[in-house]
């Protein structure tokens, strides 16, 4: 890993860390936001980490995991990391679904936090 370019250490530990969250226990998630956090989620937009925690607190499944395909990251000019993620999940005895995930990470007093997020489900109907 130490060959890699900072940004992509960065972002892979961040990713690495939220879905480990995301999957045991999301009313954590709250640590990696901000009050000027934005969240769209399936086309509904959240903002504030209050607003972030209770939309992803509230989603309609008991368990779920996360199977990551493949991940990107860039750094951008003004010092943050954009990060996208392609992946597969599993929610309670549902079929597996695919996503897709956007994060726009900031350095703020030595600590990653995100941003901005976009999640949506890779489904064409």
């Amino acid at each position: 890993m130490g060959d890699k370019p900072i940004w992509e250490q960065i972002g892979s530990s961040f990713i690495q860390h939220y879905y480990q969250l995301f999957d045991a226990d999301r009313t954590q998630l709250g640590a990696i936001y901000i009050d000027a956090s934005c969240l769209t989620w399936e086309g509904q937009q959240f903002q504030g980490k209050a607003a972030i925690v209770e939309k992803l607190s509230s989603l309609p499944f008991q368990k779920i995991q996360h199977s990551i395909t493949a991940q990107d990251h860039q750094p951008t000019p003004d010092s943050c990391i954009l990060s996208m993620v392609v992946g597969q999940l599993k929610a309670d005895d549902d079929q597996v679904l695919g996503f897709h995930q956007t994060f726009l990470l900031k350095n703020l007093q030595g600590a990653w936090v995100c941003t901005n997020e976009v999640f949506r489900l890779a489904l064409h109907n």
